[in-house]
């Protein structure tokens, strides 16, 4: 009894399918055609570089791209007032790989810029004054 339910309930379901406009059987995905502008082998390359002596943020990265294979590197100043510099390569036949230098020398840390203002002198007084009403 349940199998001969399953086929009807399978058999109305196509039907109402049909009826309504929709296929009957599954969608097949199109595959869609290649971008016109689509670069198989895609070149860039930039670089920047932050000198600030007020805050003393220093800091540069540089990186280019031919094809699959990026590579670049970036360098910062630490917190400590060493230089961190990261060269790192990338391609789809080694991953990602970076490899980490740090400064031997100590840069020159920069003094913070907020300043504060010397706290006021507090006087402890003697006596609580009385209040005229509550004497």
């Amino acid at each position: 009894m349940a199998l001969r339910f399953a086929v009807l309930a399978a058999f109305v379901a196509t039907a109402s399918a049909v009826a309504i406009g929709y296929p009957a059987y599954p969608a097949v995905a199109k595959v869609a055609a290649p971008l016109a502008d689509y670069d198989p082998n895609p070149q860039y390359s930039y670089s920047y570089a932050v000198s600030d002596a007020l805050t003393g943020d220093n800091k540069s990265q540089q990186e280019s791209r031919s094809g699959d294979v990026v590579s670049g590197s970036y360098s910062l100043i630490e917190p400590d007032g060493t230089q961190r510099v990261v060269e790192y390569t990338a391609d789809p036949v080694n991953g990602f790989n970076a490899v980490v230098h740090r400064g031997a020398g100590v840069v020159k840390a920069v003094a913070p810029v907020a300043k504060f203002a010397a706290p006021l002198a507090y006087t402890a007084v003697a006596k609580p004054l009385a209040h005229p009403l509550y004497g």
